[in-house]
């Protein structure tokens, strides 16, 4: 069984193409986990090559099977596209919601919910507090430069230097404060890791959940204030919509591929080869004394290589497809001798990694792979492919080359056929 023969992967999207796209026409009030944009996209999946079999929801609740699990997920983000913080996040948040519902009502009173006024108050503190001279005419402030009145110097942090992640003074507030201190909220202990988190999330790789300057001082702010989920409304919201709009439809798309890149690359090598084979027996053929029919023949060059090129430009080794193998990934190569190569399977639906590097650069497989020739890579390990959706994806891409390949055939062949006979031997 295949989808329709009009299915197309899904396009490859650029991650600050998607982040613009989520700011636009987005406000304060629109930043809830729940919010129908983000649950209308699955409705709209299968238009871009994703089936609802495949869908994120599924992929995070466990209901798929290797190669598109959450772990497969984790592995795409952390060794492919450099940016496992935000599924990371994504996965704690839903733990930390989960394991605070589950107190009592006495338990959870004591966090008060973070209004979506108050976040839209603090939004625009900030935005007023990050020009403090816009109100001040210039003689007015160089009158008062350099006294007890004059506007303090804020030291711009350098890359690489100090500590851009450190909470930003809070609002002056001479009135008493009725709440209590963060210290006695429940799970302050899990705020005050992730504020640690947040700090120690300065090195290139951790630009995912902690992007947006604004965001980040907003949800710090907010976790000083109460440690209630929704104290994480906007950066969720952030968060989720890059998932589901950028990762998750970038991980289906490689997850198509079944083979390698040392392998895709050779196929469509072979593919072209047998295209080029084709030509030169039909140009053969044409300029000899042959009768008409045997020019049929190159049509079976034209058939495999077309169909070969077809489908290894989409990522697909028609060999292993034949099979329903894939190729195993250079960190799944190597898992048997490398246990932390398994080390997420222990930690997955918890934030413990995001203040630690997921560099990965220092981990053996990763010299063990590089040492591998050309040969040994094309010929890799390969393993069943066991999730069913992902499986009928590629059967439909399989059909396609090949009625594809009978198309380009038929012409190619019809040309041949009609050409005069050149009878030179």
């Amino acid at each position: 069984m295949v989808y329709n023969l009009s299915y197309h992967r899904p396009p490859h999207v650029d991650r600050r193409a998607s982040l613009a796209s989520e700011k636009t026409g987005k406000s304060v009030g629109d930043s809830s986990l729940g919010d129908s944009t983000l649950r209308d996209s699955q409705d709209t999946a299968v238009n871009f090559g994703i089936p609802e079999a495949l869908s994120f929801d599924r992929i995070i609740d466990g209901g798929t099977c290797p190669p598109c699990t959450t772990r497969d997920f984790m592995n795409y983000l952390i060794y492919i596209e450099h940016a496992a913080e935000n599924l990371q996040f994504f996965l704690w948040y839903r733990d930390y919601t989960k394991r605070f519902q589950q107190l009592s009502t006495n338990e959870q009173n004591l966090a008060p919910i973070w209004t979506i006024e108050q976040a839209e108050a603090q939004a625009l503190a900030m935005k007023d507090s990050s020009n403090p001279m816009k109100t001040i005419s210039p003689e007015t402030a160089a009158i008062f430069q350099g006294s007890d009145f004059g506007t303090p110097k804020i030291n711009a942090v350098e890359p690489g230097k100090g500590n851009p992640f450190n909470t930003p003074p809070m609002t002056p507030d001479n009135g008493p404060r009725e709440s209590m201190a963060p210290s006695e909220y429940p799970w302050s202990d899990s705020g005050s890791t992730l504020r640690s988190g947040f700090k120690a999330s300065h090195d290139k790789k951790a630009a995912g959940a902690f992007e947006a300057a604004d965001e980040r001082a907003a949800l710090l702010h907010a976790l000083a204030v109460t440690t209630h989920p929704t104290a994480f409304r906007q950066v969720i919201h952030t968060v989720e919509w890059t998932l589901r709009h950028q990762a998750h439809q970038n991980f289906i798309r490689w997850s198509i591929c079944n083979g390698n890149r040392p392998r895709v690359i050779f196929a469509r090598g072979l593919g072209v080869s047998c295209i080029l084979f084709g030509i030169l027996a039909a140009v053969l053929i044409v300029l000899s004394d042959a009768g008409r029919g045997w020019r049929v023949l190159s049509a079976i060059g034209f058939f495999l290589g077309v169909s070969t090129l077809v489908a290894a430009w989409k990522g697909m080794c028609v060999v292993l497809h034949g099979m329903h193998h894939r190729h195993l990934r250079p960190w799944e190569l190597f898992a048997e001798d490398d246990d932390a190569s398994s080390d997420f399977e222990m930690k997955k639906d918890s934030f413990d990694s995001v203040g630690s590097s997921n560099s990965y650069e220092d981990q053996p497989w990763v010299a063990k792979y590089q040492k591998r020739n050309i040969l040994r890579k094309i010929l890799d390990r390969e393993v069943w492919i066991q999730e069913p959706a992902l499986r009928q994806i590629q059967d439909t891409i399989f059909v396609q080359a090949i009625l594809g390949s009978l198309l380009v055939t038929a012409v190619c062949v019809g040309i041949f056929v009609a050409l005069p006979g050149g009878g030179f031997y």
